[in-house]
């Protein structure tokens, strides 16, 4: 039976939410290596989200910067799906180190188109431009497979960086937005002078097509929780989304964050979270939620 205190909120999680394949790939591996040793070494935050950090830690695993793993010897990491540059591969075969490779094949895939045109293009006085967050670890990985060459651009108002007389091969992050890719494409070749202009579709599709379903379930709603690491740039993008579809939308990372007065009035509220939220978070953020629903009709009946 439904419970009476039910009936005066309802609570609809997006179930689309939650981590991306590439992510649940890595804290898997990082799972199961633990649950068979004591710790592991983890290069950078497997996941942009402090409480899946926080989890993992508890059970052993260590995150390190590049300086700190540059000093390993003889040791095992993990490599997030963000993916590596080729250097941080050499310095663990110099150091004998193993590694625990759990870049996502999306990301792995896009290195090596970047690898590719890189070098076609190197004799023909070409660019690389890559639309993404500067000193993302994504970027950085993208980047140095082209030697650290490429433009890195992060809005449409920096395209001015390229040279248009040039042949140019444009890539993006695989977490920005796939809209603004897009109009960064047309107005690039409305500029072009130089007859290449190559540029590959590289948003993550499971990123992409989030946007109007996330839009849709956000509009109806009284209120929306949307969950995510502060780091996380498709955390960022994401609440945009909700928040433009529905401006009563609340960004928090950690559930104590959540304010019982936001839900003084509401009767349909909507929980979403980034591609780096785990999915334990978001039902303990309902859980809260239905507790202070339970406490409402309490005293509602009391």
């Amino acid at each position: 039976m439904i419970d009476k205190y039910k009936k005066i909120m309802r609570i609809e999680i997006d179930p689309n939410s939650g981590f991306c394949f590439g992510v649940v790939y890595a804290v898997k591996k990082a799972d199961e290596y633990l649950q068979e040793n004591d710790s592991l070494y983890c290069l950078g935050d497997i996941v942009h989200n402090d409480e899946e950090v926080k989890r993992l830690e508890e059970k052993g695993l260590k995150i390190i910067d590049f300086d700190t793993f540059g000093k390993l010897k003889n040791s095992t990491v993990l490599l997030r799906a963000h993916g590596e540059p080729p250097e941080t591969y050499e310095i663990a075969r110099k150091n004998n180190i193993k590694l625990i490779d759990a870049s996502c094949p999306i990301v792995l895939r896009l290195q090596m188109q970047i690898y590719n045109y890189y070098n076609k293009l190197k004799d023909k006085n070409g660019q690389i431009v890559i639309f993404g967050k500067p000193n993302h670890a994504e970027v950085i990985a993208l980047n140095g497979h082209a030697e650290n060459k490429a433009i890195i651009i992060s809005s449409i108002d920096e395209i001015d960086k390229i040279d248009f007389d040039r042949p140019v091969a444009l890539f993006s992050q695989t977490t920005k937005n796939s809209l603004q890719y897009r109009e960064i494409i047309k107005e690039i070749e409305k500029r072009m002078k130089n007859d290449f202009f190559f540029y590959q579709e590289s948003v993550c599709k499971q990123v992409a097509n989030r946007h109007q379903y996330l839009y849709d379930f956000c509009k109806d709603k009284d209120l929306v929780i949307f969950i995510s690491g502060k780091k996380s740039s498709n955390g960022q993008m994401l609440y945009q989304v909700c928040k433009n579809a529905n401006k009563n939308c609340k960004f928090v990372s950690e559930l104590d964050e959540i304010d019982p007065e936001w839900l003084k009035n509401a009767e349909y509220i909507g929980i979403s979270g980034a591609t780096s939220t785990p999915s334990w978070l978001i039902d303990q953020a309902k859980n809260m939620i239905e507790n202070i629903a339970k406490e409402k009709y309490d005293k509602k009946i009391s």
